[in-house]
């Protein structure tokens, strides 16, 4: 049972190898272990102030690392409990023995946001807050660290905070009239109470609003290039990544399984996808990678149709049209630095269904830049 009792620990660096892995620790427990670990029960740590220690097993009493350990005070930390980071050599192998070690002196392993719940729960920040700390983590492009990072200095919560003064206000005038139900609320001051209430509604509307940009930012896009084999995919795919991601070849059916990478496209996050060419096969490999690619494309925000416009349009461009015809999706005609290129064929047996088309080259990269403006353009007003 997950209880605020508890002393809880977990690795505050990314998994792997580095120069520095953090361990932290919070909870009553939290000094009580780091003097275990430094084996000195005297141990009384400045709060906030960095010391050089060398951290040993409790029981062989074998140096396990020196490191910088820190202690910050109940109510003056991150949590509002009592914290020690460990700064050890990042070794995995190393932080996993120290991990273990105060597992063993009844420390346990903190939940998935255990740390920023234990903040909110005792009052040290905003839900609001809290959930910007994920979002930051999180950030795919610069423009989504900045929207969080204002999230994490408490933008949202003073832009609610007079809408919630303001609601309290108007239960107040309300409670009121109703402990005194022989004077009823004079005329003015109902007519005072549907401005205040109408001037809110507008307020929180237009805060409303900008919650589809934030969640454009926080969540990014998900696009998957889709069509026929062999139409160029993998290579608008490495083209609007900058780099070769993705093998290409000229034999059909070289993509089997599915690639995904985040670009950033004018500050949203977009991932994209690159899927396996849909066609009938007989190979039962290709197959699973067709099956795979229908599933990510029904998954997508947002499918990218790729058309080899050098060649006339195929039974398998249409195919693939069809299926995506229901669905958000722009149509790339690949290749037009190619001489037999032509937008005829497409535009007479195409059926995009209104969707935008936009004539590309992987190859010379000319059009990248209005794919890219037509990726975004299905949510600019979202």
């Amino acid at each position: 049972m997950v209880t605020q009792t508890d002393t809880i620990v977990a690795l505050s660096t990314p998994p792997g190898r580095g120069g520095i892995g953090v361990i932290r620790l919070s909870g009553p427990d939290a000094l009580g272990i780091l003097r275990n670990l430094v084996g000195l029960d005297s141990f009384k740590p400045q709060p906030n102030l960095l010391s050089l220690k060398n951290l040993r097993d409790p029981k062989s009493g074998d140096t396990l690392d020196e490191a910088l350990v820190c202690f910050f005070k109940a109510h003056h930390s991150f949590t509002g409990e009592d914290v020690v980071e460990l700064h050890c050599h990042g070794s995995p192998v190393l932080l996993r023995t120290i991990i273990d070690i105060t597992l063993s002196l009844d420390a346990r392993l903190a939940e998935p946001g255990e740390f920023s719940l234990r903040a909110v729960s005792n009052g040290r920040m905003q839900l609001t807050e809290a959930e910007a700390i994920r979002d930051l983590i999180d950030a795919h492009t610069e423009a989504a660290v900045v929207q969080a990072t204002r999230q994490l200095r408490g933008e949202i919560s003073r832009t609610i905070q007079p809408a919630k003064e303001d609601l309290l206000n108007i239960i107040v005038r309300l409670e009121s009239s109703l402990e005194f139900v022989e004077d009823d609320l004079p005329a003015l001051e109902c007519e005072k109470i549907l401005d205040s209430l109408h001037a809110l509604k507008a307020d929180l509307a237009q805060l409303a609003h900008t919650f589809r940009s934030g969640r454009l930012l926080r969540d990014g896009i998900k696009v998957a290039f889709v069509g026929r084999p062999n139409v160029g995919k993998s290579s608008l795919f490495n083209a609007l990544l900058g780099r070769d991601r993705a093998i290409v070849t000229d034999i059909p059916g070289t993509t089997r399984d599915t690639l995904t990478e985040w670009i950033d496209i004018n500050g949203a996050p977009v991932l994209l996808l690159d899927t396996a060419g849909i066609r009938a096969s007989i190979d039962a490999i290709e197959s699973i990678g067709v099956d795979r690619a229908r599933r990510e494309a029904a998954d997508a925000d947002l499918l990218i149709v790729v058309v080899d416009g050098s060649e006339p349009l195929s039974d398998e461009d249409r195919i693939v049209l069809t299926e995506a015809r229901d669905a958000r999706h722009i149509v790339a005609l690949n290749k037009c630095d190619l001489p037999g290129f032509s937008t005829a064929s497409f535009q007479t047996g195409g059926n995009t269904n209104g969707s935008t088309v936009v004539s590309v080259s992987a190859k010379s990269q000319a059009g990248l830049e209005s794919l890219r403006a037509a990726v975004l353009e299905p949510f600019a007003n979202r």
